[in-house]
């Protein structure tokens, strides 16, 4: 079952009782037209997470809207979501540009890892993502799918990976599995035209801060359609 847990997001300067996410009007793409590159973060919150896990996988999302923010071009391009598998698979963010999201609440482990549900929402909500930028005249950069999680799915996930891998097959996404000590790198690999990274020890804050610098990369190219060189990856994977 999917539902969606609103109170982990907060606009700029909204930190209030409310309990409302920053939602997107027609009209924030008129007023920023800039090219856009849609993010997905598909984040495992099982109760394998606990503990210091849970604690890194927070700092490191805070960072990564904080240091895209800070990017001239990277701010008005990356639009995010947020999406968790633990108990349930939920949408804690829906896409919306990344300038409006002032921080995020922290994230809490529990329950088993429904990561099939979790990516098929994620993909869905990407499709029609692009179809808003299509309808609105926007162009968009190829859409990420960042996957982390530290054990396998609990749920059917085989649809889910074979649709993202053809996805990347088809370079209409850049997928990328990441595995926490403990991960499934084989099963996690899956969902990607290329094999899952593991992650060195518990570096969620260098692999936002490269996710980050990414986005400025990508951000930065002159055409939608270019191939983009990224950072390295030693400072905190190996495959």
């Amino acid at each position: 079952m999917f539902s969606k847990n609103f109170a982990s997001f907060f606009p700029d300067n909204s930190f209030q009782e409310t309990l409302s996410m920053p939602q997107e009007t027609q009209q924030d793409l008129i007023d920023n037209p800039s090219p856009r590159c849609p993010v997905a973060l598909v984040l495992d919150t099982s109760g394998s997470m606990d503990g210091a896990p849970i604690q890194a996988l927070n700092a490191g999302a805070q960072l990564f809207i904080e240091e895209v923010k800070a990017h001239d071009l990277a701010r008005w391009s990356v639009d995010l979501a947020v999406y968790t598998a633990g108990g349930q698979a939920q949408c804690l963010q829906e896409f919306i540009g990344i300038e409006q999201i002032g921080g995020i609440a922290p994230m809490q482990a529990s329950g088993q890892t429904p990561l099939g549900a979790a990516v098929g929402m994620a993909l869905h909500d990407l499709e029609v993502r692009k179809k808003t930028y299509r309808d609105s005249g926007v162009p968009y950069y190829q859409p990420w799918l960042v996957i982390i999680s530290d054990g396998a799915p609990t749920d059917s996930w085989q649809d889910a990976a074979q649709r993202a891998r053809q996805l990347a097959e088809q370079r209409k996404l850049v997928s990328l599995p990441i595995g926490v000590a403990g991960a499934d790198l084989r099963i996690l690999g899956q969902f990607s035209n290329k094999p899952a990274v593991a992650l060195q020890g518990l570096k969620f804050v260098e692999f936002f801060q490269w996710l980050s610098a990414s986005m400025a990369r990508v951000s930065a190219s002159t055409s939608s359609d270019a191939s983009v060189a990224l950072p390295s990856m030693n400072s905190w994977g190996s495959i």
